[in-house]
């Protein structure tokens, strides 16, 4: 793969993962992980991103019965957007990104 379309893919699952949680850095790290280094290391990361993000939903919902959750909601929706935008920009310059508050599952 050449490095504009690694640069596109990289770009496009971290935008995916804000319209569409985990599903596009999963579907991007099976498909596209033997494909160079540098897409094998945005779509690691976008997915452990993802799958904090899907503990913090999850540990958010449940605090709903309590109404802390609500903020916790929140606070994750807007992490995000936010994060993900930045992976994006940085995907789509060539630079490599760490999403911050992830814990890592796959390297």
């Amino acid at each position: 793969m050449n490095p504009s379309d690694e640069k596109l893919w990289a770009t496009l699952i971290h935008i995916g993962g804000i319209l569409f949680g985990f599903l596009p850095a999963l579907i991007g790290y099976l498909v596209l992980k033997d494909r160079g280094p540098f897409i094998r290391a945005h779509t690691a990361t976008a997915l452990n991103f993802q799958i904090t993000l899907l503990i913090a939903y999850i540990v958010g919902g449940i605090l709903t019965l309590v109404l802390v959750g609500f903020l916790v909601l929140f606070a994750a929706w807007i992490l995000t957007i936010v994060f993900g935008i930045m992976a994006a920009l940085a995907a789509n310059k060539g630079e490599y990104y760490t999403y911050p508050l992830t814990i890592k599952f796959i390297s």
